[in-house]
């Protein structure tokens, strides 16, 4: 049991012995001074989380905000994680862990030092996250009404703010600039999402090594130039230089919304509120509302359907048996040593959900062939025959089927020997066999309609002979 007797110096010992060790905080900040300490299991155990809460924010509309030190076990590791993270209810809405984790053994620390500098202490007192605010006569660490963290000095004026330092979540009130952005990291992925304000728009990104992708914009209108958003009671807001507010993204709901939310699996931004007869957050807005719109429903080198389902250009089992390995591990590195030649194939009847790569205009197929085709860090390249624009790719991903004669054609890096026997390639055979099942399914549910339209239809007649004799 933690001990909040108000006094200069703080030390105390928490042993997480449990899942989750909830500690009612009665404090409403931590002075200089302060220090408590979290003892690590000393087996790893895979799932594990423990939290001591330590500040709970007072007022505002329930439920509040609470700052927690918390322990994890990393994810497919052998290590535990330690961060300072504050919640809104039960939902995590910042951590100092977020873009890199501090990995720690035996136990963890948070501390305001004397000198105002907040940081979190490994064994033999290593130091894995810090504010960098010492010598700036910090005097508290306070949680705000709004969620914002804060060291403050006597006057109350903020030294460190955790709103400058935006992880997934943007809160109620939180601006966001051009300089910051919001940040998600898929589980086991190499590639991350990212929500940006741009001058002229914001947009949802995929990024991948060095390359940007967007998959979904929001404009406002007569080109005007955006400063910052700021999320307000009625939905995202966005300011000019003049702070006039010129658009806004509206939460379709009366009840404001509480966050903004970049979501780790899918790359969805959505608004969310909270619904006290349920008890829950729920999205009052998505940016996208289609599966296949998202940049990552289905796997590397996979196709997401009209159907919603997922479907591999290059079909192979996964060894250990479970879901597909559509064979994205032949992208990138195509002028490594080493690596076989390759060939392009072409798909018809396929669009791409991710923009804004290398683009060239005024080009023909061939020469968007040849674009990516002379490019070792090309992976495939989407050509418009209506616009005569080529997109280059680092990596094939967001691939989705359209309706043919949208004169759209993706080309595909392959190893060259793809192609199997009379000169039919398995891309192509892929195309083929999906438009069979796709028109089939069509022309079943169409044959399907018209016999039980007329054998309704049959029906009313016999019954109205037989009431009719």
């Amino acid at each position: 049991m933690i001990n909040h007797r108000r006094r200069r110096h703080h030390h105390h010992l928490v042993f997480l012995a449990a899942v989750l060790l909830s500690l009612r905080p009665s404090e409403p900040d931590i002075r200089a001074g302060y220090r408590v300490t979290i003892a690590i299991p000393p087996v790893y155990s895979p799932g594990f989380v423990g939290r001591a809460y330590l500040m709970e924010a007072d007022g505002g509309t329930p439920p509040n905000f609470k700052v927690a030190l918390s322990v994890e076990a990393s994810g497919g590791g052998t290590n535990y994680s330690c961060s300072l993270e504050v919640f809104l209810g039960d939902v995590k809405v910042w951590s100092s862990g977020h873009s890199s984790r501090f990995y720690v053994a035996e136990r963890c620390a948070l501390e305001l030092a004397a000198d105002g500098d907040l940081r979190l202490k490994g064994p033999d007192e290593k130091i894995g996250w810090r504010t960098g605010t010492s010598g700036q006569a910090v005097e508290r660490l306070q949680i705000q009404g709004t969620g914002n963290l804060v060291l403050v000095d006597a006057s109350s004026r903020i030294k460190w703010q955790s709103f400058n330092f935006p992880t997934d979540v943007m809160l109620w009130g939180q601006r966001l600039s051009g300089a910051t952005r919001l940040t998600s990291y898929p589980a086991n992925s190499t590639s991350f999402y990212s929500f940006e304000i741009e001058s002229y728009r914001v947009a949802l990104y995929l990024n991948y090594g060095s390359s940007k992708y967007s998959y979904w914009e929001f404009a406002p209108s007569l080109s005007r130039n955006l400063t910052f958003a700021k999320l307000g009671t009625r939905g995202l807001e966005l300011f000019n230089y003049k702070f006039k507010k010129i658009a806004r993204i509206t939460a379709p709901r009366s009840e404001p919304p509480r966050f903004l939310a970049l979501d780790n699996r899918t790359g969805n931004m959505g608004l969310y509120y909270y619904s006290p007869r349920e008890a829950k957050f729920a999205a009052s807005f998505l940016a996208l509302n289609a599966t296949c719109d998202l940049p990552m429903s289905c796997p590397p080198y996979g196709i997401c359907t009209l159907s919603s389902a997922c479907s591999c250009i290059r079909l192979t089992r996964k060894m250990d048996g479970t879901g597909l390995d559509c064979g994205g591990v032949i992208s990138g590195g195509f002028c490594r040593a080493g690596r076989p030649a390759t060939e392009m194939m072409e798909l018809g009847g396929v669009d791409s959900v991710i923009k804004d790569g290398p683009k060239r205009a005024n080009v023909t197929k061939e020469e968007c062939r040849s674009l990516c085709s002379e490019d070792c860090d090309c992976a495939a390249a989407l050509y418009s025959s209506y616009l005569r624009e080529c997109y280059v790719y680092g990596i094939v991903i967001g691939i989705k089927q359209v309706d043919r004669g949208s004169g759209l054609s993706y080309l595909v890096k392959v190893p060259k020997g793809s192609r199997g026997r009379r000169g039919r390639s398995g891309l192509k055979r892929w195309a083929l066999v999906l438009v069979a099942v796709v028109d089939g399914l069509v022309l079943a549910a169409v044959v399907g309609g018209l016999v039980y339209y007329l054998i309704r239809k049959r029906r009313k007649r016999l019954s109205g002979a037989r009431n009719g004799s």
